[in-house]
């Protein structure tokens, strides 16, 4: 099983010289690295299976083979690991070519013991940056990436596709959804998974400025710009230059700003708040709105090009009463989320309790969601949500959906409407898998395929509704 290398650095010599090689090997050790030999390729790749290492040192000559095949063989088969090239026949032309070719460094012989330590030193740092950047991106994608956003539901997964398709382009996002949904997540997961993940992701809520600070905060400004402005200041274009500037609540522009927007989509450049000097910027532009754009277009409220500009791909963010069947998938996450927080011992939702969560409208969404199983983490008594736990607005919700019998018909009409929710709640819930689905019904195949034709529900009916 391979070892936890030594802090200082664990480093292969692969040299066919043993004097040359046990020489480098005791040099490293008496600088405090863990040294071990090969004397060719063969040995060295068996040790490389056998123990964990951070840096090689290897012969461009040897026995079985060329340093150059065995830096290949290290890009492929240990990407983080750091090759240093030795040869007695350097020229600049190999000098370049095994830089090129991934090398991190290429030494000449005879060799300066120093200049080995140095470049040594220095392939470790690199390496430990390059470590460090990994981890730090695997972290950011653990906080903002796909995994942290929660649904089953086929209006999610077409959301996660769609994502995963357009991540790695600079194409605008125009992500639709009512206030709660969780836009602003899903506009993080789209930049945590592209290429611009490295890069910042800056957020601008359009609608908490007025408009000639919102202008500032975008483009920004110069000194003495308007009252106030007593220095230069970046706006958050710039400072999204490399990645991605996310504005939220795009629909409350001005017709003034939405003309600045215009020009900034298609060019990338524009001029400061008071200031005549042009800047250009690299920015993956992610915009969301709750509001129906295209009848603000047709009421003269939303300017026609800069709608079919930022129109490129839309992501619609399904409300949370439309895929019921997550609600219990959300809910037990944050279950745990505020179990963690509080230190309350609340392992699970009562089933009267989540029918009730699943019959509740959401106006809030998600929002309201996380709020709902918050209050009821802190105010149960128990080790589980009741009813008792959840406030009145769901109790109230489950009796407007129960049926009456005074409706003209009989209780058989009356009963329909309720029973084709439950019908379509269930296959939500089961991904259209109508043989799960008819056991949660209990009831067989043929009578949910029954019930279904008579009802008008399928999938693809459900799916063009979603799209419309």
């Amino acid at each position: 099983m391979p070892q936890t290398p030594d802090p200082t650095g664990a480093v292969l010599v692969v040299e066919d010289d043993a004097a040359v090689r046990e020489g480098m090997a005791e040099l490293l050790r008496e600088h405090g690295h863990k040294a071990d030999v090969a004397a060719d390729l063969a040995a060295a790749k068996r040790r490389l299976k056998e123990a964990k290492f951070d840096a090689v040192v290897c012969d461009v000559c040897l026995p079985d083979g060329d340093g150059f095949g065995f830096l290949e063989y290290a890009r492929e088969k240990y990407p983080d690991l750091a090759v240093l090239l030795l040869t007695g026949y350097g020229t600049i032309e190999s000098a370049v070519e095994a830089i090129q070719e991934g090398a991190a460094d290429y030494l000449t012989k005879p060799l300066i013991y120093e200049e080995l330590l140095l470049s040594l030193r220095k392939a470790l740092a690199a390496r430990k940056v390059v470590t460090e950047n990994k981890n730090l991106k695997a972290q950011l994608n653990e906080r903002h990436g796909l995994g942290r956003i929660i649904g089953r539901d086929y209006r999610m997964q077409r959301m996660f596709e769609l994502i995963e398709s357009v991540a790695d382009t600079r194409t605008t996002v125009l992500i639709l959804g009512e206030s709660g949904t969780g836009k602003t997540m899903t506009a993080r997961a789209l930049h945590a998974a592209g290429d611009r993940s490295g890069g910042p992701f800056v957020e601008v809520a359009c609608g908490a400025l007025p408009e000639n600070l919102l202008e500032s905060e975008l483009f920004g400004h110069v000194k003495g710009a308007f009252t106030g402005a007593t220095n230069d200041k970046e706006g958050k274009f710039l400072l999204a230059h490399g990645g991605t500037l996310f504005l939220d609540e795009i629909a409350t522009a001005s017709p003034r700003l939405q003309v600045k927007l215009l020009r900034a989509l298609q060019d990338k450049e524009f001029e400061p708040v008071g200031g005549t000097k042009t800047q250009k910027v690299d920015v993956r532009l992610v915009l969301a709105t709750n509001a129906d754009l295209e009848k603000l277009v047709a009421a003269g409220e939303f300017r026609e090009d800069l709608y079919y500009r930022i129109n490129v791909i839309t992501l619609t963010q399904p409300a949370l009463r439309e895929r019921i069947g997550d609600i219990p998938l959300l809910a037990e996450h944050y279950l745990k989320l505020f179990r963690e927080q509080t230190g309350k011992n609340v392992t699970s939702i009562d089933p009267e309790a989540m029918r009730l969560m699943q019959r509740h409208a959401w106006p809030g969404n998600v929002r309201e969601l996380v709020n709902v199983v918050e209050r009821a983490v802190v105010l149960t008594r128990g080790d589980a949500i009741t009813v008792a736990d959840l406030p009145e607005s769901l109790k109230r919700d489950d009796s407007a959906h129960r049926p009456h019998a005074a409706v003209a018909g009989g209780l058989k009409k009356a009963m329909a409407p309720a029973e084709r929710d439950i019908i379509l709640e269930a296959l939500h819930a089961h991904g259209w898998n109508r043989q799960d689905t008819s056991a949660t019904l209990g009831i067989n195949r043929t009578t949910l395929y029954k019930k279904m034709k008579r009802y008008g529900i399928s999938y693809e009916a459900e799916m063009a509704r979603a799209m419309a």
